[in-house]
């Protein structure tokens, strides 16, 4: 309308400084105008104006189906699908009669209490980069993908060999030059936090393939005089390669992710840096931390009430029974907690994906590991329905429903 020639300047002057008008105002204005322009637009080519009310409807129609699952948790099926898996572990590899040697132990109070019977462990020369970007080369392979077309990584770990972050030089390492990397901190539930992060910018549109990497290098960290921790942990890294799909073809069916700090106290790898004086100014510290510390009952309650929650939210989002799903994927802690939630969910046993005997509790790499060896070994097929759910440090938990390849 500004641009009319039969219109004043004045009358544009006047139009350009009208008083700000509130949103609400601005917006009944925007709509009688668009019906103005619709009423003069039918005289001249009434079948145009049906197919732009009718583009224009299916936008708004999409759009209040957007703000509708934002409110209601943003849980909705998200147009992303896990395509490829990898993996990867260290050589050098220890037995629970092997850590008698070192503390006050036995094979079968390890076995019998956590189902672990061995772990991986890098040596000093190795580094968790090293697992990190053979398990995604093995997930790109086994995707089909390129390097190349990644173009997003994301690095779950709380064990980084480079304290500011391992993504971007793993994105180097492999080839994905065209991709953003990043890394992401949320311990034993990384990965999973990492694929429903990754989900939503291929949901969106912003990206089309992501690499998500989930590993953990733990034997660095454990107390190995603490007989209650140092049996449970080992080295390990996992990665998958998600892809953007259409509408109809969504492989995130449904998720849901929490935290609560107040459980902190029971699960923790805290900073213990060395006071250091600078001279007569002042005093700082030099970096350093404990062992893993936990409280082995408290997480124990933590995980078997909260991750049956979760797994239900999950699958309520995503419009689902426990029946519904072919196998269950949960973080690799310990067997009984495991048996516990499979049980509250009335999840039979053999529908539970386990690798806890030869791998331990590898934190962020867990899940993805667990997976590798499912699908390689012909156990989870293209079309299988997984409920994941990661839970540990900080706390946080969470799950996803996923429909694999």
């Amino acid at each position: 309308l500004l641009q009319r020639p039969e219109m004043s300047s004045v009358s544009r002057i006047m139009m350009c400084r009208r008083p700000a008008l509130s949103w609400c105002a601005q917006l009944t204005q925007l709509l009688a105008c668009s019906l103005w322009v619709s009423s003069v637009s039918a005289l001249i080519d009434p079948q145009r104006v049906q197919l732009g009310a009718l583009s224009v409807h299916r936008s708004h129609r999409n759009r209040a189906s957007h703000i509708v699952a934002a409110a209601a948790g943003g849980r909705r099926a998200l147009r992303a699908r896990l395509v490829g898996i990898g993996a990867h572990a260290p050589v050098t590899s220890i037995s629970n009669t092997d850590l008698e040697l070192l503390v006050d132990t036995s094979d079968e109070w390890i076995s019998k209490r956590t189902g672990i019977r061995r772990r991986h462990l890098l040596r000093p020369h190795e580094q968790l980069t090293d697992l990190a970007s053979a398990a995604a080369r093995n997930a790109l392979e086994h995707a089909g993908v390129a390097a190349e077309e990644v173009d997003l990584l994301i690095m779950a770990t709380s064990t980084p060999d480079d304290l500011f972050g391992d993504a971007p030089f793993l994105a180097s390492e492999i080839g994905a030059k065209n991709a953003v990397a990043f890394d992401l901190t949320a311990a034993c539930s990384g990965f999973l936090f990492g694929v429903n992060t990754a989900s939503q910018f291929l949901h969106n549109g912003v990206y089309s393939t992501a690499l998500v990497i989930g590993g953990d290098a733990m034997s660095r960290w454990v107390d190995w005089n603490d007989r209650n921790t140092c049996v449970l942990f080992g080295d390990g890294a996992g990665a998958a390669v998600l892809k953007a799909t259409d509408d109809g073809e969504e492989g995130v069916l449904g998720f849901q992710m929490h935290s609560d700090g107040a459980g902190r106290c029971d699960l923790n790898l805290e900073y213990n840096g060395e006071e250091q004086p600078l001279g007569a100014l002042t005093s700082v510290t030099r970096g350093g931390y404990k062992g893993i510390a936990m409280n082995g009952k408290e997480v124990y309650k933590f995980a078997t009430s909260r991750v049956p929650q979760v797994v239900g939210e999950a699958l309520d989002a995503a419009g689902m029974r426990a029946a519904d799903i072919d196998w269950l994927l949960l973080h690799q802690a310990n067997i009984r907690i495991m048996e516990t939630v499979a049980k509250k969910l009335g999840v039979p046993m053999e529908k539970v994906i386990s690798n806890v005997d030869e791998y331990g509790n590898t934190s962020a790499g867990s899940i993805p590991i667990a997976l590798d060896g499912a699908v390689r070994s012909g156990k989870v097929k293209a079309g299988d329905v997984i409920a994941i759910s990661g839970f540990g440090a900080g706390l946080s938990w969470g799950a996803a429903v996923i429909r694999w390849g």
